[in-house]
């Protein structure tokens, strides 16, 4: 295992490079740059120079990564061209905010698309299959952002159950912090829950029609035995892998329900840096949320062996 876990870090590297590199050449191929961004419309061509000269612009593209990715070896992803601040401290002062969205969503995702997903598969092509293949097809189909923009309309402002903006600490307020929070968890963990029980689903099919869940049915096993004990357990490999991508792209994904909820996470951080050309802050913040996706694969991959013992890397 620890040969396996070496090997996938070592892996990991020139994947990061690639991805430092794509996100590097990607952002300058947007219109505008950090100088328009600072100056606006008005602005002499000294000015535009000078600012140029300072934040490195002026030199050739491949100096200009060279300069960064060897400041991120190091630890330094740079300062916000518009905030000054570091661009790894802003990263960590919003991470917690989008790891608790992340962490709600799929919390959500996980108590309604697995039970679901079971209770279709043993009911396989009766009326709960059928009603729950149709919630599935809803949740995939209904974006986030309109379910975001209906509960704030439904739910705050018309029932008054929830904010519908603004976040508080879960150390400072839990109660309160859990009534700010269960709206964005719900909009944004409605998709991960169809894809979940659709997964559930086929997959506990393909293990209830093997031939020891027969012969444990032949033993008169009690079917609430044989569903969560044997056929669960053998089913949640693929779960887990579903889940592990889900919560990678959720980390990266949430910008749009943080935008509408005024949650300072790490996608709302992402949207304001694109919106004001920031280099640093942008290129620090996608190259973070990629870091993310490689480690959650790798924590992915360690749990299959403990779920599964036949799986030995």
């Amino acid at each position: 295992m620890l040969k396996y876990i070496v090997r996938r870090i070592l892996v990991s590297i020139p994947v990061l490079f690639g991805i430092s590199i794509v996100t590097f050449l990607m952002i300058r191929l947007v219109p505008g740059d950090t100088v328009t961004a600072l100056l606006g419309t008005r602005y002499s061509e000294e000015q535009a120079v000078q600012l140029k000269a300072y934040y490195g612009l002026d030199k050739p593209l491949y100096v200009q990564y060279l300069i960064w990715i060897g400041n991120v070896l190091r630890g330094d992803l740079g300062r916000s061209s518009f905030s000054g601040d570091s661009v790894m401290q802003s990263i960590i002062e919003r991470l917690p905010v989008t790891l608790e969205l992340t962490l709600i969503s799929v919390l959500i995702a996980s108590l309604i698309g697995i039970p679901l997903g079971i209770w279709a598969a043993y009911r396989h092509n009766r009326l709960p299959d059928y009603m729950a293949t149709v919630v599935g097809l809803l949740g995939i189909s209904i974006p986030g952002f309109w379910l975001g923009t209906i509960f704030i309309l439904l739910f705050a402002l018309k029932l008054g159950w929830a904010p519908s903006s603004g976040y508080i600490s879960f150390w400072e307020n839990p109660l309160e912090n859990l009534h700010h929070m269960w709206m964005p968890g719900i909009a944004l963990g409605a998709a991960v829950s169809a894809v979940v029980m659709r997964m559930t689903r086929s997959t506990m099919l393909e293990v209830l029609s093997e031939d020891y869940m027969k012969m444990a049915r032949a033993k008169g096993m009690s079917p609430l035995r044989i569903l969560i004990r044997h056929a669960l357990k053998n089913a949640m490999i693929p779960i887990i892998t579903v889940l592990g991508i889900q919560i990678g792209y959720l980390i990266g994904g949430s910008v749009v329900i943080e935008q509408i909820f005024s949650l300072p996470g790490i996608g709302r951080l992402a949207l304001q840096a694109i919106t004001n050309r920031d280099y640093a802050l942008m290129q620090g913040t996608i190259l973070f949320v990629g870091f993310c996706f490689v480690v959650i694969n790798l924590i992915v991959d360690i749990l299959y062996s403990i779920l599964n013992p036949k799986i030995r890397y």
